[in-house]
């Protein structure tokens, strides 16, 4: 069982190296289930939650993830915050917490667009130091360590570095989106925004991929009637900002996690890096001016 010193920095790797296991597992399940006889439509809704169905998928995959994870950490140092378990408002008591996604994409999942992911982040204080995106239909996984980079692992077992791309003008930026999901209020911002074109894709970590891939350079999330959680944003934000990108609320405030309210609430940006701060000052000016519309 991995254990924590005074220089847990030390760990960071031997931690990741197990999670990236556990990603890969993890992703067998859902291929599984995904390339079944069974249509996903048809599969076992377990629940259903306001965000969206529960399939059975989803559970056994969550079940896997957090046994082989306390199997490796305990629970005596780390504390776990699941979307398929999470309970109450207060946060978990830990300062190392795994925050998981054991499917994120569950409607595109549903739908066979072979957009959904898994997500696996530990924190630390608030703040991601090791994360896993898992891609299953791509048949990759990409893994960050905070101030070590992002790397990409294919299913042969090929690893690389990964960064962003370097395009620096608004103009030349593509946005990446969701085929559904999407107010009024955001579809306004979006259609203002001046950018080069969009890309619509399925799931957070599949979008934030595509930022990786240098498909697209931007990603907004704005909270409506709700928001997105925890487990959306903890692993994806460090497999970005490790590879050269940047994840801010629109004001510049960083992510925190495990805060009690698992919502993220409000405008967050996700880019390349290199325009940033204008796309998030541009993003807050045309907020202002949608709103004083009415």
């Amino acid at each position: 069982m991995v254990t924590l010193d005074t220089d847990w920095t030390a760990n960071l790797e031997k931690i990741a190296a197990i999670a990236r296991s556990v990603g890969w597992g993890a992703a067998d399940i859902l291929r599984s289930y995904y390339h079944s006889q069974k249509n996903p439509e048809n599969l076992e809704l377990e629940g259903n939650k306001k965000d969206g169905p529960v399939t059975a998928a989803d559970l056994a995959t969550n079940h896997y993830i957090l046994e082989k994870l306390q199997a490796s950490f305990g629970m005596q140092n780390f504390g776990y915050l699941s979307e398929e378990t999470h309970q109450g408002t207060d946060p978990v008591p830990f300062p190392w917490v795994w925050i998981i996604d054991p499917l994120d994409g569950t409607r595109d999942f549903i739908d066979k667009t072979g957009e959904y992911a898994i997500h696996i982040a530990l924190t630390y204080q608030g703040r991601p130091v090791v994360a896993i995106v898992a891609v299953p239909e791509a048949e990759k996984l990409y893994f960050a360590i905070k101030d070590k980079g992002t790397c990409v692992e294919t299913l042969q077992g090929e690893v690389a570095p990964i960064r962003v791309s370097e395009r620096n003008n608004i103009e030349d930026l593509s946005l990446v989106v969701s085929r559904t999901h999407r107010d009024e209020r955001f579809q306004k911002l979006i259609d203002r925004l001046p950018i080069r074109g969009r890309n619509y894709v399925g799931s957070v970590g599949c979008k934030i991929a595509t930022i990786l891939e240098q498909q697209s350079d931007i990603y907004i999330s704005l909270s409506g009637k709700s928001a997105p959680k925890d487990w959306d944003f903890a692993a994806p934000e460090l497999i970005l900002t490790e590879a050269g990108g940047k994840f801010t609320h629109f004001n510049g405030d960083p992510l925190t996690y495990n805060k009690g309210d698992v919502k993220q609430w409000g405008g967050l940006l996700a880019s390349n890096g290199l325009c940033h701060e204008m796309l998030c000052q541009k993003a807050t000016e045309l907020l202002e001016q949608i709103d004083t519309e009415g």
